[in-house]
């Protein structure tokens, strides 16, 4: 069956916002195979005309975020889709241009959807680039890229844009979060939070240009550029959440307010053929305030592809579980929590899944038993009922092993990265072959595992790094750290680190603590610092 956006009165040019909140609602009520076809062109959405939605989304805003007159949660949707089955949307190259803050696209409780040929971008999103074109002794001169609306009122700074106005010096004067790029260095994005920290004035210079006033100007130098944003996670890019077979190709996103792409609780993922970056002809850098892509608790394949990424605030992508604390344990039954603040609310535990105990010192496993049943309880707490119970300790943590997809990273293009890479920790089948990772402020790959800071799940048991090419890491370009306060063991096993190319990095090539069973061969290694091991039992290299 064919669908044309265009016999819904959305057609390019026009307003859209109103008119595909209500065909997305009707094609879930169209059973069959359906396919959804645009018109090439610009379809324009402003925020305020969209859809509202409660969505809790893992790694994103927590409660205490919000301020006592906001609803924790609320987020508008500029695409939202809820309960459609068998539905291709065909783009055809449509451009969706959002005027204000809002969630790019949502698929929920959806299955067999593949969207295709699609490009979402933002009119002027509250990301501004601030460039240093002049520096005196006591003063540094910056321009604002000129998407950037900058106003003077009573001799205070402010930016504006469709939901926003503020006073950057002073938003911005403690913050820690935001990001600059070096002159010689213009693939490198880091972390800074000094911009307007010891600021004493700011000067009106007209056309885009301020003078800010500092004790000491060391830290800036002519050609560098500062960005800022806020890192409140209230929005994302595309949101999948309780899904089946879920395919992405071709589909650009220009902006995004935090994660580009995150899936919670869903089996089978595809993102081909993606490109997560700003336009080739933006002056900005930086294409996503978080990460790319974040993939939590999900099972099946997920598989990213044949995609380019560039500027993201965060990892390129971070696959990983959730480590609930215990506690309570009551016959067959335990009371598990959420232990960041920043995910909750969901249920992605099922009846039949294998559960894992885990030592919260050690991360080893103390046992394993099935799920019968179980129920979100409040936000923070979720009661299961448990075949066994007896390898349950209050204070230690679980592991639902059901929900560790496989995953492949294959031929991606992963550039301008403030943090890692790849952050990996799946018990899954992992392949990240034939990837060019250009630039990344920390490790290119980190293998993790946690339960005690963020709790994201868990141990690696077969993977595989073969045939990429590390351009600059700041850190390790192979970090293999799971995050055990105790030694009790190798927490990643069978780990495959073969036909690589190490370029430019800080430190050892290859860092691998409390591992087992590696094998390194056949690397190009830029010099004699290749790998450094604690902890760690059969580790086979060929130098």
């Amino acid at each position: 069956m064919i669908i044309k956006a265009a016999d819904y009165g959305i057609v390019p040019n026009c307003a859209a916002a109103e008119k595909l909140t209500s065909l997305f609602h009707e094609l879930s009520n169209i059973s069959g195979e359906k396919t959804l076809v645009f018109e090439n062109g610009d379809y324009f959405i402003d925020s305020k005309s969209c859809a509202e939605e409660t969505l809790y989304i893992t790694n994103t805003a927590g409660d205490k975020e919000y301020s006592p007159d906001e609803t924790p949660h609320r987020a508008r949707v500029a695409l939202n889709l809820n309960g459609v089955s068998d539905l291709t949307i065909d783009g055809n190259g449509a451009r969706f241009v959002i005027n204000g803050a809002a969630t790019n696209a949502s698929f929920r409780n959806c299955e067999n959807v593949t969207v295709s040929d699609i490009e979402i971008t933002s009119v002027n999103p509250d990301l501004h680039e601030l460039s240093v074109v002049g520096k005196g002794a006591f003063y540094v001169d910056f321009a604002a890229d000129k998407n950037t609306r900058c106003s003077f009122e009573n001799n205070k700074p402010f930016f504006t844009g469709e939901d926003y106005k503020y006073n950057p010096v002073e938003r911005y004067r403690n913050a820690w979060h935001l990001a600059c790029i070096k002159k010689e260095t213009p693939d490198c994005v880091r972390r800074v939070h000094h911009v307007f920290a010891s600021a004493l004035g700011v000067k009106d210079l007209k056309n885009g240009k301020i003078r800010v006033y500092y004790p000491s100007v060391k830290k800036f130098d002519l050609g560098d550029k500062y960005y800022l944003f806020p890192n409140r996670r209230q929005y994302v890019g595309i949101f999948v959440d309780s899904c089946k077979n879920m395919k992405f190709c071709r589909v650009k996103q220009r902006f995004n307010y935090s994660l580009a792409f995150v899936a919670q609780n869903t089996e089978n993922i595809l993102i081909d053929g993606a490109e997560f970056a700003p336009e080739s002809v933006s002056e900005r850098k930086m294409a996503s305030l978080a990460d790319f892509i974040q993939i939590c608790m999900c099972k099946g394949l997920v598989t990213v592809q044949n995609s380019f990424f560039e500027g993201a605030g965060d990892d390129c992508a971070n696959v990983h579980g959730i480590h609930f604390k215990i506690k309570e344990i009551n016959a067959n039954k335990i009371t598990v929590a959420f232990m960041h603040p920043q995910t909750h609310a969901f249920n992605p535990i099922h009846t039949g899944d294998e559960i894992s105990f885990i030592d919260t010192r050690t991360l080893i496993e103390k046992g394993k038993t099935v799920a019968v049943s179980s129920t979100l309880i409040n936000e923070n707490e979720i009661e299961i009922e448990l075949e066994s119970t007896e390898h349950a300790r209050i204070g230690d943590v679980i592991e639902d092993i059901t929900m560790c997809p496989d995953f492949i990273f294959r031929n991606n293009t992963v550039n301008r990265i403030i943090t890692r890479g790849l952050l990996i920790t799946t018990r899954g089948r992992v392949l990240i072959e034939e990837n060019h990772f250009k630039s990344c402020s920390m490790s290119g790959i980190l293998l993790s595992d946690d339960a005690n800071s963020w709790y994201e799940s868990g141990m690696c048991r077969d993977v595989t790094i073969k045939n990429n090419i590390f351009d600059y890491c700041g850190e390790f370009g192979v970090l293999i750290k799971p995050e055990n306060r105790v030694h009790g063991g190798a927490v990643h096993r069978n780990i495959r680190i073969i036909g690589n190319t190490f370029k430019q990095y800080n430190g050892d090539c290859i860092s691998i603590k409390s591992s087992a069973d590696i094998e390194i061969k056949g690397n190009d290694f830029a010099d004699s610092k290749r790998l450094k091991t604690e902890n760690c039992e059969n580790v086979k290299t060929d130098f």
